[in-house]
């Protein structure tokens, strides 16, 4: 999956503008050193191209693989328009999903797992076969999609105060790719009606105490989570059988701090009202 990626890079550095833009094998070795020991990092690709930093996140991507295992899908992140303006987007953006990021049902860390470590009510997507490739609505993508899953990403922002934080530099990092929580699958058997339900659920984020953190209808993710699979594949992303596709949070983005020990997100009006659940021991 990265050799497209790799390959979009080498067209990107033989521009003499992009060459500066594209981040230096020496930068992303840093940032991995930051990254490794979960210490603010220097943002890579900053005042360039989102061309640019597809080809740093392509670069950083490779070097990230021995650590967090091959690729194993797609995130969209900036999938609301507060999101969008709050980091002078006007569109999403997009990153990787890595093999060894991924956690059970009710996983506990026991130690902040990134510089300025996250956590966001989301939902996993599993491709089916290559027809979602052609698909244009979201009951024409659900045809293509074998099941739904329950997720609670924990991404890291990853970035020093001082840092330009904008929809590239986010691009550049992966979009914060660090650990998720995937619950158990939900099969796809009605791809109409599922597509209905994703738009209707109530999707509610409870702190360990069950107070409310975020709820949101689903059509907070680009009027339709599946929408989010839609738009990677019309920037050229394509998907494969076995993809996991990420769709954006739901709702604001919480530090472990705040969640007193943990959170659960339920996704009430898919079928069996499921939940998802991590827990941060104080």
């Amino acid at each position: 999956m990265l050799k497209p990626l790799l390959a979009a890079c080498a067209l990107a550095v033989t521009a003499p503008v992009a060459m500066a833009a594209c981040a230096s094998d020496a930068e992303v070795a840093e940032f991995m050193e930051s990254y490794l020991a979960k210490t603010p990092a220097q943002a890579l690709s900053p005042g360039g191209r989102m061309e640019d930093a597809l080809c740093s996140q392509a670069k950083l991507a490779a070097a990230l693989e021995p650590h967090l295992g091959p690729v194993i899908g797609y995130k969209a992140g900036l999938t609301s328009k507060p999101a969008q303006e709050r980091f002078g987007a006007t569109e999403p953006v997009r990153g990787l999903l890595f093999q060894n990021m991924m956690l059970e049902d009710g996983a506990t860390l026991d130690a902040p797992w990134g510089a300025i470590p996250k956590v966001e009510a989301d939902l996993i997507l599993v491709v089916a076969d290559d027809g979602i490739n052609n698909a244009t609505t979201p009951a024409e993508a659900l045809a293509h999609i074998s099941a739904i899953r329950p997720f609670i990403e924990l991404p890291d922002l990853t970035l020093a105060k001082d840092q330009p934080f904008t929809a590239e530099t986010i691009t550049a990092m992966g979009v914060g790719t660090r650990l998720g929580v995937l619950g158990a699958p939900l099969p796809v058997e009605d791809p109409a009606a599922m597509a209905r339900m994703l738009e209707e659920m109530s999707v509610t984020m409870r702190d360990a105490a069950g107070g409310v953190l975020v709820q949101a209808p689903g059509r907070a993710v680009l009027g339709n989570p599946v929408n989010a699979a839609l738009w990677l594949r019309s920037k050229g992303v394509v998907f494969k059988a076995g993809d996991l596709i990420s769709v954006g949070s739901f709702g604001p983005l919480f530090p472990p701090q705040k969640t007193k020990g943990g959170v659960s997100v339920t996704y009430q009006g898919l079928p069996g009202d499921p939940v998802v659940e991590v827990f941060f021991p104080e």
